[in-house]
């Protein structure tokens, strides 16, 4: 030590490393080359890194690949940071040197330290405890970095989407059950249908997000298969032969999944495909997402010159300038965010296609935009039901209004007096600003009793028997 540095030594030279932080040269050389964006790892990927490195270093001590001490005091200082300490000494920015070595060290470097401090050593004294020696014994950026995105993906929808689905779902069924008999006009073209019930539109929605999880949790099972233990290439050069299956049983034991060594560890590592189908399927929600966040705005605007079917709860003041203003900001939030997950699914997609021959160097970009996905996805699902779904109310009056009025309730006549006929009808109806009912009787198309019948807003806005 001198003064308030310590002097650290790798294969490009000596730096002056400050004495208090606990990650070294190799992570100093990448803040220095990378001020890009400010942006550090995600909480949710640190852990996922962190998980490997404390079963590696359990699994190279088993098989006797390091010494009993410098595992146990790898293993503690893992723990440790899983519990909160040190997160902010991961400080390299997301864009950073490719296949993510930078981040990869700074993770080593801290956990080596930490390691010797245990130990009664000081940091940077890696001939006790080296970042590269025994931290990560048997490993690889290239093989280590794309498992941490499969461990943090599985992580993120466990602990963040899942859970905002599920509630959300909850949500809408729930409020399918309350609107159930309150008959609104359809739209289709952005004019008038014949009839639905509000109920099953929300009933459809919760369909929809019961189909979308179950596409998600369908591709993440392409996440269950590690091509750890493949070291630089997918060769398993300087790796014990049981390591691959027992560091897979012991991430398996820590995430509660059941992970396994990938078939061909060289194919584990070079193709990205399982995190672009990941990435695929939360398009997929988000776009959907978006459908029904403009619907909501759609339904409550107003409150005067809109439809205002519905009343989302004000969470709010909605204006600068006028009084009195509430906005379907939950609703607005919702769409940006599921717009920025349709960006991230784009630059998921061009950086998996950037790899050349044994590596895809672009795998920060994926593990930053993937498991950001997963997080703001889930946050804002679960932002939306807790602030916006569980409070709509129905404007049963207005919602009865739009239906009776609507020019579309011609359609129930087309069997009795043809499609022609009902068009005529349709017309001088807009015409004369006459009811549907007026015109037809006044024509004497239908007596009072047969219109009764076919006009009838509840039979007209049921589903059949297998949609319920």
């Amino acid at each position: 030590m001198v003064n308030n540095y310590r002097i650290e030594q790798d294969s490009m030279g000596s730096k002056e490393i400050p004495a208090s932080v606990y990650y070294g040269i190799q992570t100093l050389r990448a803040t220095e080359n990378f001020p890009i964006s400010g942006i550090k790892p995600l909480a949710t990927y640190v852990d996922a890194c962190i998980l490997i490195k404390k079963a590696t270093a359990i699994a190279n001590r088993e098989l006797g690949c390091i010494n009993q001490d410098i595992s146990q005091a790898i293993v503690q200082a893992a723990d440790e940071i899983l519990e909160g300490s040190l997160r902010d000494q991961f400080v390299v920015d997301v864009y950073q040197a490719g296949a993510g070595t930078s981040h990869h060290m700074n993770v080593n470097e801290v956990l080596a330290n930490r390691a010797l401090e245990i130990l009664g050593e000081e940091k940077g004294n890696y001939k006790r405890v080296s970042p590269n020696d025994h931290v990560n014994y048997g490993q690889s950026t290239n093989d280590v970095i794309p498992t941490a995105i499969r461990i943090g993906a599985l992580l993120a929808l466990d602990q963040t989407l899942y859970p905002a689905l599920d509630k959300a779902i909850a949500s809408v069924q729930q409020k399918a059950e309350e609107f159930q008999d309150i008959v609104k006009s359809g739209r289709t073209h952005m004019q008038d249908a014949v009839p639905v019930r509000l109920g099953e539109g929300f009933k459809a929605w919760s369909q929809i997000l019961m189909e979308h999880k179950r596409r998600i949790e369908a591709a993440a099972q392409d996440l269950y298969q590690l091509g750890l233990g493949g070291s630089a290439t997918g060769t398993g050069l300087n790796t014990h032969p049981n390591y691959r299956h027992r560091v897979a049983e012991l991430l398996a034991e820590s995430i509660g999944k059941p992970l396994q060594p990938a078939p061909h560890l060289m194919a584990a590592m070079q193709s990205m495909s399982p995190f672009v189908s990941v990435s695929g399927s939360l398009r997929n929600l988000a776009q959907d997402l978006v459908k029904i966040s403009h619907d909501l705005r759609l339904m409550d605007s107003g409150p005067q010159t809109g439809f205002k079917e519905i009343q989302l709860p004000a969470v709010q003041p909605g204006s600068s300038i006028m009084p009195g203003k509430y906005n379907p900001v939950m609703a607005e939030m919702t769409s940006m965010v599921c717009f920025q997950v349709m960006g991230y699914d784009t630059a998921i997609a061009f950086a998996a296609q950037a790899g050349q021959l044994e590596l895809n160097v672009m795998m920060p970009l994926i593990a930053y935009d993937l498991i950001h996905s997963i997080e703001i996805l889930g946050n804002t699902i679960d932002s939306l039901s807790k602030r916006c779904l569980a409070g709509i109310t129905a404007r049963r009056d207005r919602c009865l209004a739009y239906a009776e009025g609507s020019l579309a309730l011609v359609t129930a006549l087309n069997t009795h007096i043809g499609y022609l006929k009902a068009a005529e009808v349709a017309k001088k109806s807009l015409e004369t600003d006459k009811s549907i009912r007026a015109i037809v009787l006044e024509e004497g198309l239908m007596d009072e009793n047969q219109l009764a019948a076919v006009l009838d807003l509840e039979k007209m806005s049921n589903l059949p028997e297998s949609n319920n």
